[in-house]
């Protein structure tokens, strides 16, 4: 089992230190590529766009490893829903589409 790890271990960073260069790469040659044509701004650096790699990713990716924080949300909803009474779930419908300014559904306009 050790020696696996020292056989896996510096092909792992190699590879890591390969996905960081090959991404910055690609963000460079495309901010190089499309954005001086387009808006007339200046071109970046390799490291520079590492940095725009690593913030895009801070903004908007997150750290990864933990799901989306909405998916925990979403799953607690469905539990509550399932223990609902089939009553309870009409009334939380015609709220939400009261809330949300949907008015009645179909049904309820045609039993009127």
């Amino acid at each position: 089992m050790r020696k696996r790890w020292l056989y896996f271990a510096p092909l792992a960073i190699v590879g890591a230190l390969l996905f960081i260069f090959i991404g910055g790469e690609v963000v460079r040659l495309l901010w190089n590529w499309l954005l001086p044509p387009l808006f007339d701004w200046r071109q970046i650096t390799f490291w520079q766009a590492l940095g725009l790699l690593a913030l895009c990713r801070i903004l908007f990716g997150g750290f990864g490893g933990h799901g989306s924080p909405r998916s925990g949300i979403r799953r607690r909803m469905a539990e509550r829903r399932e223990q609902m009474t089939p009553e309870e779930r009409e009334r939380l419908r015609q709220g939400i589409r009261g809330h949300c300014g949907f008015g009645p559904s179909a049904s309820e306009s045609k039993s009127q």
